[in-house]
């Protein structure tokens, strides 16, 4: 007790002194930004642009809601990719790409990956720009919250240790810079002006487990032609050892249920998450014929049997290494449970091994007093190896055994002109033998799953910018290309159906009364290679001039624009899943894919043109020396945008932005903005997109619960890998916004000795219409449940023929019996409406140099007062059917309702940092706070769910830099992450990735040296 309050005191003291690394909102002009550095260096405002006006030095600037992170703000963080910077800034929500998220199959990105989701309005809602201009998606999809396709920059392509400042504007800005800026707008400024170098080393590593990281970065720069042109270099290595499953408790098994022992949820089987897909097959006589061994029954009446070992009661028959036959399916919810794959034991792969390189180049020329060239390159690569679980069945498509294979018990009596082996004596079944089909097995002998995955990005921009009369301009044209290349081994059921057709011992057995041989298992292995590859195209040209007339208020500001693009994306599936090669079931004709836990996917591909014109202007209403009461000074920000797309139509949307300045130091401001996102190229091409993901079928729950199985739903078993096939629609609208934001900024004018403060608050308010969704296969099966109590069905869950197994499981329920699900239809839709509304809070404090040192805090954090989407009538009539008693309080109902504090939307998330340095020393407390979800997957009887906690987390670090001697321009920085080695909080998957990083406490020493 007394360890565990000394921890919460230390961690209290270091929440309070902390300062923000996802920093400041600043409120301050583009002038007042620079690097937090031992020693300051003032820049003209018209060197630099803050995102959210493209008017070079308009006074607007300060009015806008910017977030700006600066160098040694991320350094303090010890982030070395992508996505750990952008976990630490309160104002993102969960991060669904990540290097975590590895799932058993390629349909989802993997590998290298990271995206970023403003304000929690869904990935692809924030727009990203690398000095000022969109950047190439990352070219792999992955499902939203609405089980739908959608894309986004990968965070981890950036290169952090190379960033000079990273801005966020939190303010919704299509009008200024186009579709994706529903949330807001992300700009990345690289450094680039350098003269010198610098060289920085990090390692870095996770108590207890075997985690490591390695970082090497370096910036070069010089001058050129006697000061007219510049070259800025820099360069970047990571390299991670990777995190298995089996190093840290809350990942050590899937089954978590050992984890919630002492709470109302122990025991409760959906806990559970080993899979019921084993090494022991479930198997089923082809035309359903039952078999006998001398009278005794060793199927069912369907002719369903699985194998299982002979120390699990209940064998009908020996077939040899101790394995044996049992009537029916397995039990895998009750006596057979202890047959259930634990991935998490086997030591799979939660976090990859990593390899990545990026590079940068920046460079500019002035080729007159009044034009200069510039450029840029950039080029990234990452390659991540993990190992997952082996491939397994898929009960839509199985597998088949032919009569005549040599292992099967089952088979001809004889073979190879002599008595078959392997044949059990006294059976019933014909002398030709039987052909059976497999809907579950497991291919354990494989081994655990090897996953590689290359990501690639490059980019390349020439530009000229320059000065005509009072205008600025810039024109650029640009190219980017991103692509990925997925490979896992796999089974083909090709080469698996040739090899058990052999009649010899080289046959694979899938029987398990031998083992199968090296080359047997090489026989039928087969490489799964996905490749996506997405592309940008660019070219703009841009005038401002932040003195265009001059008005009683100050000078009007305009800046406008032309601009064009083209964005390419291509899926190309591997050969053996597009339908190039396919496999033709020998029993039911049906054509397959190729691969044994694979549907059929074509091919996606897609492009768009879209054209583009936008105006600004920065109106000055009322200046200062006007002297007018209670409005020191007053501005405004209008502006609009027109873009055609090539796919499907004209787009027009406006924003006003004002700042009201009543006395120095006392600011309010507000916005208000049309925002607009268009459909993303899969999902308006996409024909069949077969997705596979772990449902229940909960009018086997209702069977279950009736029959007096299970006490509560929270102890239904009946969750399975169901496949959606789902479609693309080339008549979805874009996705509509209207966002509005009011706050005030305090500065007040404090005595120089005293330092300076600024406080900054923000409300706003999101509207998203049209949100393009998906009905979704778990509302499916809920929707199946719920007619089939009235003796209806859901046509669009597509099932088999009840069995004999399923006829019991339903009998004296007074529900029909319901076959095992094979699909379920979906398409994609324009849902309804969604609303979002919320607070930023940010605090800055910076004290002058003083004789004990100088301190530097901020605190940020947002809030959340609502996320709530509008249930569409589908939707809603489950929620009332829920509300009215008619199905169970346990049913997850996705897609509808209040969102907040659900699963991965806290009301509050907030972080801090403090600095402070005295000379070379300088000592960085950074404190992160993420507050409560509800797990929906576990609900109590009075439909509440289990609560997964507040958590906060710290970093602290001291680095001394040396300014004299041999050393001079070095400096060594010893840091910690997770200083209290804070796990993070539990839920039903043992923890809750999209929010938190599974990584134990992580000390790292990093020596940098400038020259």
């Amino acid at each position: 007790m007394q360890r565990a309050s000394q921890r919460r005191l230390a961690l209290a003291a270091c929440s309070l002194m902390a300062m923000t690394v996802a920093g400041t909102a600043h409120a301050q002009s583009a002038a007042e930004i620079t690097p937090v550095t031992p020693v300051e260096q003032d820049a003209p405002a018209n060197d630099i642009v803050v995102v959210g006006s493209q008017i070079k030095g308009a006074r607007i600037n300060e009015a806008l809601p910017v977030t700006v992170v600066t160098t040694e703000e991320i350094r303090s963080t010890a982030a070395v990719s992508g996505d750990e910077l952008f976990r630490s800034i309160p104002q993102f929500g969960d991060v669904r790409f990540n290097s975590q998220y590895i799932p058993g199959s390629s349909n989802s990105a993997r590998g290298d990956v990271g995206s970023l989701d403003l304000r929690s309005l869904g990935v692809g809602n924030t727009l990203v720009l690398l000095n000022g201009r969109r950047v190439v998606n990352h070219p792999t999809s992955q499902a939203n919250d609405q089980l739908v396709p959608v894309l986004s920059f990968n965070s981890n392509a950036l290169p952090v240790n190379g960033l000079e400042r990273l801005e966020v504007l939190r303010d919704g800005a299509a009008a200024i810079y186009g579709a994706d800026a529903v949330a807001g707008v992300v700009n990345t400024v690289l450094k680039n002006n350098y003269k010198g170098g610098e060289l920085s080393l990090q390692y870095g590593g996770g108590e207890g487990t075997g985690y490591r990281e390695f970082n090497a970065n370096g910036v070069v720069g010089t001058d050129f032609a006697q000061g007219r042109g510049n070259v800025t270099l820099f360069g970047s290595y990571d390299r991670g050892t990777g995190l298995l499953s089996t190093e840290q408790d809350f990942t050590a098994s899937s089954d978590k249920t050992p984890l919630f022992a002492d709470t109302y949820f122990a025991g409760a089987t959906s806990l559970d998450g080993r899979s019921v897909t084993n090494q022991y097959a479930n198997l089923r006589t082809v035309g359903n014929v039952v078999v006998r061994q001398n009278g005794t029954a060793l199927t069912n009446a369907s002719g369903q049997f699985h194998l299982q070992p002979t120390t699990n009661a209940g064998c009908n028959a020996a077939i040899g290494n101790a394995v044996c036959i049992q009537s029916g399916t397995q039990a895998t919810s009750g006596v057979d449970r202890n047959l259930r794959y634990d991935a998490g034991a086997a030591g799979t792969s939660v976090i990859p091994r990593l390899d990545r390189v990026n590079l940068f180049l920046t460079g500019n020329y002035e080729l007159s007093e009044d034009i200069t060239a510039y450029t840029e390159l950039g080029f990234y690569k990452a390659k991540t190896r993990a190992v997952q679980s082996p491939a397994s069945t898929t009960t839509a498509s199985p597998l088949v055994v032919p009569a005549t294979s040599y292992w099967n018990p089952f088979g001809p009596a004889t073979l190879n002109g002599a008595a078959n082996p392997n044949r059990l004596p006294g059976l019933s079944s014909s002398a030709a033998g039987t052909a059976l089909t497999v809907p579950n097995y497991l291919f354990a002998d494989l081994g655990l799953r090897k996953v590689e995955v290359t990501n690639q990005q490059f980019r390349t921009l020439l530009g000229l910018r320059g000065t005509l009369g009072s205008f600025d301009w810039d024109s650029a044209a640009s190219y980017s290309e991103a692509w990925v290349r997925d490979v896992s081994d796999n089974v083909s059921r090709t080469k698996l159906y040739q090899s058990m057709l052999q009649t010899n011992a080289a046959a694979y057995n899938i029987f398990g009364t031998t083992q199968n041989s090296a080359a047997t298992i090489d026989g039928i292995r087969q490489d799964l290679v996905r490749y996506t590859k997405s592309s940008l195209a660019t070219f703009d040209f841009r005038l401002s001039n932040a003195h265009l007339l001059e008005l009683p208020g100050g000078s009007l500001g305009f800046a406008g624009g032309i601009e064009a693009r083209r964005e390419t994306q291509l899926d190309n599936r591997d050969a053996r899943i597009d339908g190039t090669i396919t496999f033709t079931d020998p029993v039911t004709g049906a054509v397959l894919s190729d691969f044994v836990d694979s549907a059929i996917n074509p091919d996606t591909s897609g492009s768009r043109n879209v054209a583009g014109t936008y105006a600004e202007f920065a109106v000055p209403v009322i200046s200062p020396d006007m002297h007018v009461p209670l409005i020191r000074s007053l501005d405004f920000q209008i502006a609009g945008r027109y873009e055609h797309y090539s796919d499907f139509g004209d787009v027009t949307v406006p924003k006003v932005a004002g700042a009201w300045d009543l006395v120095k130091g006392i600011r309010l401001r507000g916005s208000w903005a049309k925002s607009f996102r268009a459909p993303n190229l899969e999902q308006i091409n996409a024909t069949v997109v077969t997705r596979s993901n772990s449902r229940t079928d909960y009018v086997y729950c209702e069977a279950d619960l009736r029959a007096g199985r299970i006490a509560s739903f929270n102890n239904c078993a009946r969750a399975q890998t169901t496949q959606a096939r789902r479609s693309g629609n080339p008549d979805l609208d874009p996705e509509k916004a209207t966002t509005t934001s009011v706050g005030l900024v305090l500065e007040p004018p404090l005595p120089s000795e005293w330092g300076a403060i600024t406080v900054t608050a923000d409300y706003w308010r999101v509207r998203q219409t049209g949100l393009v969704g998906l009905y979704g296969e778990g509302n499916a099966l809920i929707l199946d449940y719920l007619l089939r109590q009235s003796g209806g069905i859901n046509p669009n869950v597509i099932r088999a023929a009840p069995t004999a197994a399923d006829v019991d499981a339903f009998a004296g329920t007074g529900l029909a019996p319901a076959g095992q699900v094979l699909y379920v239809l979906d398409q994609y839709v324009n849902l309804q409406p969604q609303k979002v509304r919320g607070l930023d809070l940010n605090l800055t404090y910076r004290t002058p140099d003083t004789s004990i040192g100088r301190f530097n805090l901020a605190v940020n954090a947002s809030h959340f007062f609502e996320f709530y989407q509008e249930p569409s009538p589908g939707i809603q009539e489950l929620l009332d059917a829920r509300a009215a008693g008619q199905i169970n309080n346990g049913t997850v109902i996705s897609n509808g309702g209040s969102l907040l504090e659900q699963n991965r939307k806290p009301k509050w998330r907030g972080s801090a940092t403090l600095t402070w340095s005295l000379g070379d020393v300088t000592v960085s407390g950074f404190a992160q706070y993420t507050g409560k979800v509800f797990d929906t997957a576990l609900t109590y009887p009075d439909g509440s769910y289990w609560e997964i906690t507040p958590t906060t987390t710290a970093n602290l670090y001291a680095q001394y830099r040396f300014s004299s001697g041999a050393l001079e321009g070095s400096s060594i920085r010893l840091g910690v992450r997770n200083l209290f080695d804070t796990k993070p909080p539990l839920s039903s998957d043992g923890y809750p990735g999209v929010l938190y990083a599974p990584v134990a406490r992580y000390w790292y020493v990093n020596v940098r040296h400038s020259f």
